[in-house]
């Protein structure tokens, strides 16, 4: 599903215009990202839960020559879903 796709039901479920569907679509996806750039969680009940995790710094290896590198420590995002959700996806 892509964001015009979300747009074009918002469109057709809620009977707003096509225009105000993508800039609802558009805020929306807008305020998550700024949430999960300042570090927190955004929790959408009955769907799951985003997360910014801190990864440390590690060695690794560069699968094509083998030599040994550092891996820089960065942030990575990650989805829980919720129990609901789960059981959605399981029982159809």
């Amino acid at each position: 599903m892509t964001k015009a796709d979300i747009a074009e039901q918002l469109y057709e479920r809620v009977g707003v215009s096509k225009q105000e569907a993508f800039r609802i679509t558009e805020l929306l996806l807008d305020i998550m990202k700024e949430t999960l750039e300042k570090g927190e969680k955004v929790k959408i009940s009955g769907f799951g839960n985003f997360v910014v995790r801190a990864k440390r710094s590690r060695r690794g290896r560069n699968p094509q020559t083998g030599d040994e590198m550092l891996i820089t420590p960065r942030k990575a995002l990650t989805f829980k879903c919720s129990p609901i959700l789960k059981q959605a996806l399981n029982t159809k």
